[in-house]
């Protein structure tokens, strides 16, 4: 049931790897299309197939943020290439400096990127933990997607020099962005923005939208995580993969309800003693057709679930 990519993980999530537009493909040069969702944010969107020596990881909704003063990255990518078109995106756009480069989770669409921004002497933003998770994960994660994309294409390991523990603000010149630390929920380390001038939230994977999501952290968690970005005064989302920009908190609609499917259906698995082998082929199984790659990424959710609430 696992996908290609939870095999060559051996376990251990590499999430989010479906493919951006064949315009994307391997060797593309130059800027990227982006959607100027807000005044002076603008973002690429993904799209939902597995990575591929064909598209440079180019997967993940990522974009900037323009102030008056300096510009801000939310996600620089999933490969160095990817990471170097959105940087060639940026200067387009603008010949402010790049001054941040926020990484909002450790999964290789999100992170890959990084190294195209080094020649702009960035500050790199971290949730905390995603440091020793980088240094554990890191060259690991490197070395599956290089098998996937070619040797050299994956990018190097960028570690964070900014790390948030719990809530920040950053100023790109009259346009605040406010950074949260999360509790574990996609994972341990997710890091979230609010552009304050538009009042845009950029939750990264703590929000999918169509495409299926995928569980490396606490499902109990990512609910009282999504919860509480649910009670935030924002009217729009950037989600981690999906749409380039929705209406918030309805957005939030299709994954709260999967989550909570979720949750219910391998409690009652747990206590009836049913397998984890067959609880991961029967589980949630009504929300297939509902999301891209459902077949790719439920086993391994239910089989997550399973392991973290068969201790309640």
């Amino acid at each position: 049931m696992l996908s290609r990519r939870h095999a060559l993980a051996g376990g251990v999530c590499l999430c989010c790897l479906p493919a951006f537009l064949r315009a994307a493909s391997a060797g593309a040069t130059g800027p990227f299309a982006t959607e100027e969702v807000a005044p002076g944010l603008h973002i690429r969107r993904g799209i939902d197939q597995d990575a591929s020596a064909g598209n440079d990881d180019a997967i993940a909704n990522i974009g900037f943020i323009i102030g008056k003063e300096a510009v801000l990255v939310a996600d620089p990518g999933g490969s160095l290439s990817d990471g170097e078109r959105l940087r060639a995106a940026i200067r387009e756009k603008t010949n402010l400096p790049i001054r941040y480069v926020a990484m909002s989770h450790v999964h290789p669409d999100h992170i890959f990127g990084a190294g195209a921004f080094r020649q702009d002497d960035p500050v790199f933003i971290g949730h905390a933990r995603l440091v020793p998770v980088l240094a554990q994960r890191g060259a690991f994660y490197q070395e599956g997607l290089e098998r996937i994309l070619g040797p050299g294409k994956a990018g190097p390991v960028v570690m964070p020099t900014m790390t948030v523990s719990d809530q920040t603000e950053i100023d790109l010149g009259g346009r605040v962005i406010a950074l949260t630390a999360h509790g574990t929920a996609h994972t341990d380390n997710d890091l979230s923005l609010i552009d304050r001038q538009s009042g845009t939230l950029l939750p990264a994977d703590l929000l999918f939208v169509r495409r299926m999501p995928s569980l490396d952290g606490s499902l109990t968690g990512w609910l009282k995580e999504l919860a509480a970005l649910k009670a935030l005064p924002a009217p729009r989302v950037v989600p981690g993969h999906g749409p380039a920009v929705m209406d918030w908190p309805a957005a939030s609609a299709d994954l709260e309800r999967y989550l909570t499917l979720l949750l219910r259906e391998t409690r009652e698995a747990v206590r009836g003693g049913v397998d984890i082998s067959v609880a991961a082929g029967s589980i949630a199984a009504s929300e297939r057709g509902k999301w891209a790659l459902y077949d790719d990424y439920n086993g391994r959710n239910v089989i997550e679930a399973y392991k973290e609430l068969e201790w309640e």
